[in-house]
């Protein structure tokens, strides 16, 4: 089998207006991309070569290039971003989109050597850490929305419950940005995050890599794939061990991980079923105080903890996955995608519950949660078709989902409080760990299950316009609440139509306008207080924007939205009795710019900015105060640059940037901010280009020692998370 694929001179892949071959035969490009879809799909195990605009001039003449039936089309070259299927679920090129994709690619996350999604996604404008629950979860901000296990982050596109998201089997990061429940379901308006992992591939390679990190200890990894001779299968095996010293002043992270995954590669169809496994212990750290008096954290060492040694999570994920592809026919191609992930931890805590800013002394309370248990089922079936009807050429997608989401925290431990702690002259071990079961705050449960059928098209109308719209139905029910005997605080049912709506000019071959409207929805719920069935939060949102290829190397986009969120749950207290309300209301409005890619043949640089406005407009208790954790600012920028032949045909590439964002509400009354904040990191690494090729490479993060607070709990001022110091790591790693 062969495949066709457009490319410049340059070997790039293309979409260009005319298509021209032997004998000299010309096309439109509607009429081309159509006979090239079919091209394509009559080809067997091959995937899009068309995904973005080459430049019009005279020097990018197209020709037919052969590729082998095995070759695969990366997602990325370099920083640059190329193709994504997360806002679409097909292979539309990135400019052809109306809606902005924000892609981290493998050689950033290399470059940058990112241990966690927050580092990962520095990158990205208006994405910011939000309550971590003791840095203990991935949580992050979007377009102003979003909190900790919101089901925004996915794995390959599919809502998982693990705590944290990215490991070693992690390839990319693609970040969707607005309402994305028209495909995805149940949703905050600011988007998703999607966390692309590495598939087998038949080719044999390796690598073999460990770091070792200034705060103590260090991390190994391995990584393996290739062909099972004499089959049509692939296998993937990825191992990570972790044991590294906690930078505050007491503590440890460890961790084991393992991934095997395997892909098996027919005439027609691929299949590949992964697995991963994850034994993890973290030190339970809500951080630092703000003192309400002055507005600043209290003045003690910032590697000071207030808790105890035993304020620890352990436990376990595990996430199996089964992606299925088989193309009917010319036309037409279905898939299949299943998930099942689950999350077991038990944790003990001291918490801090009263500061007293005159003596400095805390009232803390051990607390502890033991058999916490999330299971989710994620299920998706898509039928994709590329075809012509009446003369237009359509992508055509239509499908239905499942998803069950369990969670059950069985015994909820909780002492007195205790006094006598004080932060200026701390003294550990006064306190032991909690074996008090309290019966109304155990058994904690809730039980989502939603079914969805969907439907989307993008309609191209002519060379220049672009139409895509679709629609998704979707039934659900929800159930929670707690206690010993169990009492019922949430108990609803309710089906929701959501609508999308886009449209895109090409100006260019490399720059397209685009605007679009879509709707999201996400079902109340509550353990602690009895709400009954309420309506669902709805939003709208409203977003026009520009994409560019610029510099043949460079992908950007430029947007602006504004998204309204109605139905938000407040507490309103009448005579005695405290009553939920959904008649909130909370808007945020913004811009944002990403670029990333290469500049020159040598220099690459990904980069954003973004503006968030985000308050509440209609509640008794906040109306008119900002989003707590939601800066106004946020901005990244970092270079690299690649010195070839330094000796012997080695690769000497050093870089260089930083992240920012500026001051941000601590709680939802706004009763303090935390500071803005800008840290630097730097790099260099060496590859040797032996038998084996070897690679050295330091990373300085925080290169300038900045004392900087990453994000708040949000309801009061007893927990804020500290940013990591100075941290040196230095990495070796082996490839074959």
């Amino acid at each position: 089998m062969i495949l066709l694929a457009l490319s410049d001179r340059k070997g790039r892949f293309v979409h260009e207006k005319k298509i021209m071959t032997q004998p000299h035969v010309a096309f439109t490009s509607l009429q081309g991309r159509a006979l090239f879809s079919l091209l394509f799909l009559a080809s067997p195990g091959l995937m899009a070569a068309e995904n973005h605009a080459a430049k019009d001039n005279n020097d990018a003449e197209e020709t037919i290039t052969v590729v082998a039936n095995d070759a695969r089309q990366s997602a990325t070259s370099g920083y640059q971003p190329l193709s994504s299927s997360t806002a679409t679920l097909t292979s539309m090129p990135l400019l052809d989109i109306p809606q902005v994709v924000n892609t981290v690619s493998d050689r950033v996350l290399e470059d940058q050597h990112a241990t966690s999604l927050d580092e990962a996604l520095y990158n990205v404008a208006n994405v910011v850490q939000t309550n971590t629950l003791g840095g203990t979860q991935d949580a992050f901000t979007r377009r102003g929305f979003g909190a900790n296990r919101d089901g925004s982050i996915m794995t390959n596109g599919l809502r998982t419950v693990l705590p944290r998201s990215f490991n070693a089997a992690t390839e990319r990061v693609e970040v969707l940005k607005g309402p994305a429940s028209t495909l995805y379901g149940i949703l905050d308006p600011g988007g998703l995050i999607n966390v692309i992992t590495k598939r087998p591939e038949r080719q044999f390679s390796g690598s073999v890599s460990g770091t070792s990190t200034s705060f103590g200890g260090g991390t190994g990894s391995v990584d393996v794939t290739g062909p099972i001779e004499g089959t049509n299968l692939a296998y993937r095996l990825i191992g990570e061990y972790q044991n590294e010293d906690y930078w505050r002043n007491f503590g440890k992270n460890k961790s084991r991980f393992i991934a095997p995954s395997l892909t098996w590669f027919g005439d027609r169809a691929t299949v590949t079923a992964s697995y991963s496994h994850r034994d993890y212990s973290a030190p339970f750290d809500r951080g630092t105080i703000f003192d309400l008096n002055t507005g600043h954290a209290v003045n003690v060492d910032r590697k000071t903890r207030f808790d105890e040694a035993f304020n620890i999570t352990d436990g376990y994920s595990d996430l199996a996955q089964l992606n299925a592809e088989y193309r009917l026919n010319d036309a037409w191609t279905a898939r299949f995608d299943y998930s099942y992930s689950q999350d077991h931890y038990n944790d003990n805590q001291a918490r801090v519950m009263a500061y007293d800013s005159a003596t400095g002394n805390l009232t803390r309370r051990v607390d502890g949660t033991h058999g916490s248990t999330q299971k989710m089922h994620s299920t998706r079936a898509d039928l994709q078709g590329n075809v012509v009807v009446g003369g237009f050429y359509n992508e055509l997608l239509t499908g239905v989902a499942y998803e069950n989401y369990d969670l059950l925290r069985t015994d909820m431990l909780r002492c007195k409080n205790v006094k006598g702690f004080n932060i200026y002259h701390p003294v550990y071990g006064t306190l032991d760990t909690c074996n008090t079961v309290s019966a109304s705050d155990s058994d904690q449960r809730i039980q989502q299950e939603s079914y969805a059928a969907y439907v989307q098209d993008a309609l191209y109308l002519t060379d220049n316009w672009i139409a895509v719209a679709g629609v998704r139905y979707q039934y659900y029910t929800q159930y929670a609440g707690k206690g010993r005997p169990f009492n019922v605080n949430t108990d609803s049912r309710d089906e929701k139509w959501t609508p999308k709506a886009g449209l895109v000019y090409k100006v260019t071959p490399n720059v397209s306008l685009f605007a679009n409207v879509a709707q999201s929805f996400m079902p109340q719920s509550s353990i602690a207080s009895y709400i009954g069935e309420l309506p669902p939060e709805e939003s709208t949102a409203y977003e026009v924007g520009a994409k560019f290829d610029l510099l043949e190397g460079i992908t950007a986009n430029i947007a602006l939205f504004d998204i309204h969120k109605r139905n938000v749950l407040y507490t309103e207290s009448i005579g005695d009795e405290t009553v939920a309300k959904t008649a909130g209301k909370v808007r945020s409005q913004g811009v944002e710019v990403d670029l990333a890619g290469s500049i020159t043949d040598n220099l690459s640089m990904i980069a954003s900015y973004g503006y968030t406005d985000a308050k509440v407009l209609e509640d008794p208790d906040y109306a008119g105060k900002p989003l707590p954790n939601v800066p106004k600012h946020t901005g990244s920028l970092f270079l690299t640059y690649d010195i070839h032949n330094v000796y012997n045909s080695n690769t000497l590439t050093i870089g260089g940037g930083g992240h920012a964002v500026s001051k941000r509400s601590g709680t939802n009354g706004a009763d303090y901010y935390l500071p803005g904040y800008a840290v630097a990191d730097v790099f260099a690494a060496y590859k040797m280009k032996l038998q084996y090729p070897v690679t050295l490479q330091v990373n300085v993060k925080n290169l300038f020692d900045k004392t900087y607070y990453t994000s708040s709990i949000g309801t009061n001022n007893l927990g804020n998370q500290i940013g990591d110091p100075r941290e040196v790591q230095f990495t070796v790693k082996m490839d074959f």
